[in-house]
């Protein structure tokens, strides 16, 4: 093989931006790309990810830089620093200053036109180096090489897991994935979406939703259930609220947020906090129900209805509408319809009336939203609602639900003992009794000789002290990950820790609040639930007397995606005069019972398989997730941290801490 062109030098600068001689060598730099990272550290520095920052060398001598790893990367050019993060790009030129951890590992980029080093000698040969800036040189071309070799291998075999975990090196993800997310509009209640994060490239946020994406047009009714709610941003983040006559607010929030809420709302909007006969449990469900003159639009997602989760947070968002019946049906309800009822029923909220333009009069009670069809709806719901249930409700909760629905489903045979993932944003104090009791939930369902998947090992993915400390907020972040150390400390957890890692959805350092718990294998997804339960007792259940009832403390509300035969064609929309665009539409010939195949945003296979249609779901972390080092620490809120953040903090911090914010 041919060696690439040498395109120039990063050459290793002092504190004072003056060259020196040190134990970081001079990196050279071909006209392809060059990974640079925690490699050219002496001793090894966490700050610095493996693959930090890529590196490409420009005909004209620029460089384009795209920062891949979890810290901000500095550029100084023509006397301004620039901070770029995750997934940002920039242009530099010989001169130009690369600092890779802001004030640390300075390099001047030179392009090989500007150096006599950069010029293939014409009357005699190059020295070679000698001694040990030879030996540096020589294990740093060993490490780049290393490094493409490892991804070739990839692209070309299945077992590509194997080789780099054998190499230390982190998993395979394609490069800024969620480019890929390019789902049509017929097919979006198929998936779920990640919601926008104001500090990201724009390439990050590639068609994730904002708040406004998802009420809007001419609402007639809504009720918007959360934990959370801030009544004054929600306001100024969504005007037309004003205008809708009758809004159903179901809360979770404590007295002294609700005086507030009380005085700041609108004179129409209704205020309920469900009742909660458990001690310790929460009202959690984050979902809308958005009435319109054509339909319902049902939004099932994880943030509260406050500023950062909306703005500042990895977030996950489904929704789908749903038309009118027709008066003369006689349909029971599919069991969308009676699983929404049902859990709607337990929230007691006060029945009120409303007189809706263009639709009429109607008491509003949970047997109202019968009056939708949601034959076509593309997900199942997993709810949880407290209390101790038994006999025939034993099932209808919590994680005995998921259980049920699961084995009534057949998965396919790459499934068998695959490995799960539980992702959250708040850990409960937990046993390995319980754990084992959620896996054996999670791990139901049959293959296609109807023979049971059999267990799956479970991995947590939970960010590290230095994921938060590192992070878009600083620790400020730590603030929605609220897990005390005594219960983040136990020793039987050390065996599930997993690392967060987002580059592929450039959400290193946007803090997860998404809950999602799932079954894969390599690429390839078996179901994924996404929720607002987080892994605690309270939200999932808890089995007693001797398997026969379930304890739960809290409200959740999930959906869950299955790989079930495709029988819709989803054309239907509230808003865009009821209908999607035509050139968006599938024929109806194309959708007898093909199957569906739901897989990561990384997923190389073909997409014009004859037995099934791809699914690709925003999946915000890498498949398969890195365990822990024994460099990492799961972060815990209640512990003290001397180390500053990015914004020159420590923890805890000395202001009034939002302690209320959730789980």
């Amino acid at each position: 093989m041919t060696a690439a062109p040498l395109g120039g030098f990063l050459v290793p600068l002092n504190g004072n931006s003056k060259e020196e001689k040190c134990s970081i060598p001079k990196i050279v730099l071909s006209h392809d790309t060059t990974y640079i990272g925690r490699d050219i550290s002496p001793v090894a520095d966490k700050r610095l990810s493996r693959r930090h920052i890529a590196v490409t060398i420009s005909a004209d001598g620029s460089a384009d830089i795209l920062v891949e790893g979890s810290n901000p990367v500095v550029i100084q050019s023509k006397g301004q620093r620039n901070k770029l993060l995750t997934g940002a790009k920039w242009k530099i030129r010989t001169g130009d200053v690369i600092e890779l951890i802001p004030g640390h590992y300075l390099f001047k980029y030179v392009a090989a036109d500007d150096t006599t080093e950069g010029r293939t000698p014409t009357t005699t040969r190059e020295k070679r180096p000698s001694g040990e800036e030879s030996s540096k040189g020589k294990q740093l071309a060993q490490s780049r090489k290393r490094v493409h070799r490892v991804l070739d291998e990839e692209a070309l075999a299945e077992n590509a897991r194997a080789v780099l975990q054998r190499n230390d090196q982190e998993p395979y993800t394609l490069i800024e994935g969620i480019r890929n997310f390019r789902i049509s509009m017929n097919k979006l209640p198929l998936a779920f979406r990640l919601m926008q994060v104001k500090q990201l490239p724009e390439w990050a946020n590639t068609n994730a939703v904002s708040i406004n994406d998802v009420i809007q047009g001419n609402v007639l009714m809504a009720v918007l259930s959360n934990y959370m709610v801030d009544i004054d941003w929600l306001l100024s983040e969504c005007p037309m609220l004003k205008r809708v006559h009758h809004v159903l607010v179901i809360h979770g929030e404590g007295d002294g947020t609700l005086a507030h809420m009380k005085r700041k709302k609108p004179p129409n909007w209704i205020l309920h906090k469900p009742p909660l006969p458990i001690s310790y449990g929460t009202h959690h469900s984050k979902a809308m129900l958005l009435v319109y003159p054509r339909g319902v639009r049902v939004i099932v997602h994880t943030a509260n209805l406050i500023y950062v989760d909306w703005n500042n947070k990895t977030q996950g968002l489904w929704m789908q509408d749903f038309p009118w019946k027709d008066q003369n049906s006689t349909s029971k309800g599919c069991g969308f319809e009676n699983d929404l009822v049902e859990y709607l029923s337990t929230l007691k909220w006060p029945e009120f009336n409303a007189n809706l333009p263009t639709a009429g009069s109607f008491s509003i009670n949970p047997s109202f939203f019968r009056k939708f069809d949601y034959s076509s709806a593309a997900v199942r719901l997993i709810a949880s609602v407290p209390g101790y249930h038994s006999g025939p409700h034993l099932s209808k909760w919590g994680h005995l639900k998921l259980r049920t629905v699961l084995q009534e489903c057949t998965f396919e045979n790459q499934f068998e003992k695959s490995n799960l993932i539980y992702q959250f944003s708040s850990l409960g104090s937990l046993d390995e009794k319980w754990m084992t009791e959620l896996a054996f939930s999670m791990s139901a369902g049959v293959k296609e000789d109807k023979k049971p998947l059999g267990l799956g090992k479970p991995l947590i993915i939970w960010p590290s002290v230095e994921d938060v400390r590192c992070s878009l907020e600083g620790y400020a972040a730590g603030n929605a990950i609220p897990s005390p150390l005594k219960n983040v400390e136990k020793q039987f957890l050390k065996k599930y820790w997993a690392r967060w890692k987002s580059s592929h959805a450039g959400r290193c350092r946007a803090m997860p609040h998404i809950k999602t718990f799932m079954r894969y294998s390599g690429q390839n997804i078996a179901w994924l639930l996404l929720t607002s339960s987080n892994l605690s007792k309270a939200a999932w259940g808890a089995l007693q007397k001797n398997n026969s009832q379930l304890m739960i403390r809290s409200y959740e509300l999930g959906v869950l995606f299955l790989p079930s035969p495709r029988k819709y064609e989803y054309s239907f929309s509230c808003t865009d005069d009821g209908r999607l665009p035509k050139d968006e539409l599938t024929s109806p010939g194309s959708l007898e019972m093909k199957p569906t195949k739901l897989v990561s945003l990384v997923w190389k296979g073909e997409e014009n398989e004859e037995c099934d249609e791809v699914i690709r779901l925003p999946v915000p972390y890498e498949l398969p997730p890195r365990p822990y080092s024994s460099g990492d620490t799961p972060w815990s809120w209640d512990r003290r941290y001397t180390e500053k953040d990015v914004y020159g903090q420590v923890w805890p911090r000395q202001v009034e801490l939002y302690t209320s914010q959730a789980l």
